[in-house]
């Protein structure tokens, strides 16, 4: 769950001189990156929600992956060391359903590493069934 400063906190410590952001200012991830971390973050939870509503365990859902209970631990939690493509493996397991949807975009250029002209945007989207 994220948490939410109250604006008038906010303002006020932007008074006494603080600069606010949160951990993918301080580490100065990219966008790209920061686009990668959230992905991961809300599969790994995803395929949490669809173990549960399926009624499994970790070590059911490990037997499943034919990998341990631990390393569903860290699937679902997204540790450093879980693809992408065990975390999208995982949640299938666990009988969750997904589409990938492409569309055309316009992308606007923001600094020196945004690029103007147009592009595709994949949008993956996950579905906890029960």
């Amino acid at each position: 769950m994220r948490r939410v400063m109250k604006q008038s906190k906010r303002k006020a410590l932007e008074a006494a001189g603080w600069k606010l952001g949160d951990a993918a200012d301080f580490l100065e991830m990219s966008d790209d990156e920061r686009q990668l971390l959230d992905a991961r973050l809300e599969l790994a939870l995803a395929v949490r929600r669809q173990r549960a509503a399926s009624n499994l365990s970790q070590a059911e859902l490990g037997r499943r992956l034919k990998t341990s209970q631990p390393r569903v631990a860290k699937i679902e939690r997204a540790a450093t060391d879980v693809s992408l493509d065990q975390l999208v493996k995982a949640f299938a397991a666990a009988g969750g359903t997904f589409s990938i949807q492409t569309t055309k975009t316009r992308i606007r250029g923001k600094g020196k590493r945004r690029p103007q002209g147009s592009g595709e945007v994949a949008t993956l989207k996950v579905a906890v069934s029960k």
